[in-house]
């Protein structure tokens, strides 16, 4: 199993494993909605959907954090990354995609 993603909290560190290097479409829904319920169960809080469309603070802010992401599109097998995985779910199709998004729609 290869370590994907820590996230440090106050007092406790949490790591999510997945199975293998490559993540798939369903993998990566069914690993999405974990997060989420484990999010919402520490915290007692809910996060929003993805916003595919328009132009919502929660969508350009999206687009300018994953814009200056260091990492590829794809790994090494040619499968797409988690990175392009999610930029793909949010409605963009590359990181210059959402690059222009983001400094189209930036507050100043």
């Amino acid at each position: 199993m290869d370590l994907i993603t820590i996230k440090e909290e106050k007092t406790k560190i949490m790591a999510y494993k997945v199975e293998g290097p490559a993540i798939k479409e369903k993998a990566y829904e069914k690993q999405n909605r974990k997060m989420r319920k484990d999010y919402t169960k520490e915290t007692g809080k809910t996060l929003g959907s993805r916003q595919t469309s328009g132009t919502g603070k929660r969508r350009v802010s999206f687009a300018c954090r994953f814009a200056g992401m260091a990492g590829a599109m794809k790994d090494a097998k040619g499968e797409p990354t988690k990175k392009a995985m999610a930029l793909k779910k949010w409605g963009f199709g590359s990181v210059a995609a959402a690059k222009s998004f983001c400094n189209k729609h930036k507050e100043k």
